[in-house]
């Protein structure tokens, strides 16, 4: 209890004798033990109460700062036996963050001893890694959930089944409580708690649940136990969470503020993948481009403000500026030039003339940039809280054309926002034909509850509007992807091959640096400098290399179907050689 004295601003604790002892009211009405405010702060502090001394009939007992220990976290504890004999399975929707997130939730379980199950029929624990961005998504996860509770009614020993992710966190007590669907939630922050959790439901039989968001999680030590260990392609989370708050998107209320990977760490990685042989990465994170690590900076205060491009603006105030993304892009590209860099997904506002300068004069980083326009009219965009208008996405679309005129440059549209009038969409059309996108994510508007949308708007764009305006996006882009498709015939692409093709085992499939998909013949070609020195005898049978899945191969475009590209192998080459001599292949 705090009981008042003469001083209305100043309070004893009447409860604790030690405190009495040190605070004693004076004959004169003063307070012995507490000087007048001519003390400093440190001083007064001296005579403060400490912990003890609010606990009712405590003794007064001094205790060492060293002896203070911090609380032990339960599940950074892992039981390397936990998990012996017993096997999961991750099943995994969503954006490539996901995937990211399924390899990371693998290597928490194989910590613990559990085994990655061939298919979900054959696993002891089945995990559901879930996306919220859209109801489609979600709509997709709830039938499954069906199915599985089907299966676990027809037998006792049905699997345990969780769900991870982002439709974890948004709908964590509609998941476990009303549902009854489920035995553990786990929000994108908790999967070290898996283990625990798990523990809990098998041992215990109680449904568990973690959806705490953190502010510095990213999992930067665990070493993630790759989805498809091809050596060709492999993701790398650089960063989490997003501090646009779009009012469209649930991201920022599910996956929280944004936190960067130390750079080191992030650099480790990427030696390792190149160590392992992998020819591509991608950095991925939900707004990837404003990456920003701050641990290795001392004096925060002297640093300048974060960049940003042109004519664009934040809703936040501007973090300071530690290690950046382009900074960052820069360290690692030099890991290992036979390395692309990929990266996604990535906001316009953070493509600065630095970052679009060095994508140019780095071989290595793909000339391939999503940009995410959501909608070409700028009162949209200002419903949205975008942050840029039309005109000044139009200027980055300028400026990046004239520092990369041959850049492929991808986009996002959301048809049907909400107050969206005709001549809006128009606006959105045709900004779509004055770019003339490579290739575009297109969907119509569902509204999701806890957005800023959801709180201030009305989804009052009826369905079938929604549904004819997304056909006219769509046949907008397939207009002019294939117009722009047609000129790549003649010319010559670096295609990392990535396999066989799906419809024909005599075709292989690669992927171009403009991130499109290329298909040519499966059969021994020769190397690029025996080609370049003899064209007319370098396919000679001594001389050939069957090309296979890690191989830079060149093709030269012969036709389009689509998005993709069809040609024919001409040589097998490195990434620096075909830099350097792709002049010379071309006059070929």
């Amino acid at each position: 209890m705090l009981g008042r004295i003469a001083h209305p601003s100043i309070r004893i604790c009447t409860q604790s004798p030690t405190w009495r002892r040190k605070c004693t009211i004076s004959r004169s009405g003063s307070i012995a033990g507490v000087r007048h405010h001519s003390r400093t702060a440190t001083d007064r502090l001296k005579d403060a109460p400490k912990l003890s001394d609010f606990i009712r009939g405590s003794q007064s007992v001094d205790i060492k700062d060293e002896e203070l220990v911090p609380n032990q976290v339960p599940y950074l504890d892992w039981d390397p036996t936990a998990g012996k004999g017993r096997s999961v399975f991750v099943e995994t929707y969503g954006c490539q963050m996901n995937v990211s997130d399924t390899e990371i939730v693998y290597s928490i379980m194989n910590q613990v001893g559990y085994t990655r199950a061939k298919d979900p029929d054959q696993a002891d624990i089945i995990f559901l890694n879930t996306c919220a961005v859209r109801d489609h998504a979600e709509h997709k996860i709830w039938t499954r959930l069906g199915d599985l509770r089907g299966k676990k009614k027809a037998s006792k020993s049905g699997p345990v089944v969780g769900v991870l992710g982002c439709m974890a966190e948004r709908l964590k007590e509609k998941l476990l409580e009303e549902e009854k669907i489920v035995d553990i939630v786990a929000g994108p922050d908790s999967y070290r708690d898996l283990p625990r959790l798990l523990s809990r439901v098998t041992s215990q039989n109680e449904k568990a649940m973690n959806v705490m968001l953190s502010a510095d999680e990213t999992y930067a030590d665990i070493s993630p136990v790759r989805e498809d260990e091809n050596g060709v392609s492999a993701y790398v989370s650089i960063m989490r969470g997003c501090n646009n708050m779009c009012t469209y998107c649930i991201v920022p209320f599910t996956r929280g503020r944004e936190r960067s990977r130390p750079a080191k760490s992030i650099e480790a990685e990427v030696r390792d993948l190149s160590a392992r042989g992998y020819k591509e990465i991608v950095l991925l994170g939900q707004n990837v481009n404003s990456y920003n690590d701050l641990s290795e900076v001392e004096d925060i205060k002297s640093l300048p403000d974060a960049p940003i491009a042109p004519g664009f603006s934040t809703v936040y105030k501007r973090p300071k500026a530690g290690v950046t993304f382009t900074q960052l892009v820069d360290r690692i590209s030099q890991v290992d030039p036979e390395m692309r860099i990929r990266f996604t997904s990535p906001h316009p506002k953070d493509f600065p003339v630095e970052l679009l300068e060095l994508i140019r004069d780095r071989p290595n980083v793909c000339k391939q940039l999503h940009m995410p326009a959501q909608s070409g009219s700028t009162s949209v965009l200002e419903r949205m809280r975008r942050g840029y208008t039309r005109e000044a996405y139009l200027e980055l679309i300028d400026r990046t054309r004239q520092i990369l005129p041959n850049a492929a440059i991808s986009s996002d549209f959301i048809s049907g926002f909400c107050g969206e009038t005709d001549a809006e969409h128009r606006d959105t059309v045709t900004l779509m034909e004055r770019v003339g996108f490579d290739q575009a994510f297109m969907f119509a508007y569902s509204m999701r509850e806890k957005t800023p949308a959801h709180r201030k708007f009305q989804d009052d764009v009826p369905e079938p509007v929604k549904k004819e305006r997304l056909q006219e996006v769509i046949n907008t882009f397939n207009s002019m992807v294939k117009k722009r498709n047609q000129a790549e015939i003649g010319q010559l692409h670096l295609a990392l091959v990535e396999g066989e093709s799906r419809r024909s085992d005599t075709d292989l499939l690669g992927r171009s640096d403009s991130n499109k998909k290329v298909v040519f013949s499966n059969r021994a070609i020769p190397k690029l400098a025996q080609y370049i020195a003899n064209p007319s005898e370098a396919h000679g049978e001594s001389s050939l290399t069957q090309p296979k899945p890690g191989d830079y191969v060149v093709v030269k475009v012969t036709n389009t179907t689509g998005v993709t590209l069809q040609g024919t192998p001409i040589a097998i080459s490195s990434l620096q050689e075909f830099e350097k001599l792709k002049s010379k292949v071309q006059n070929l």
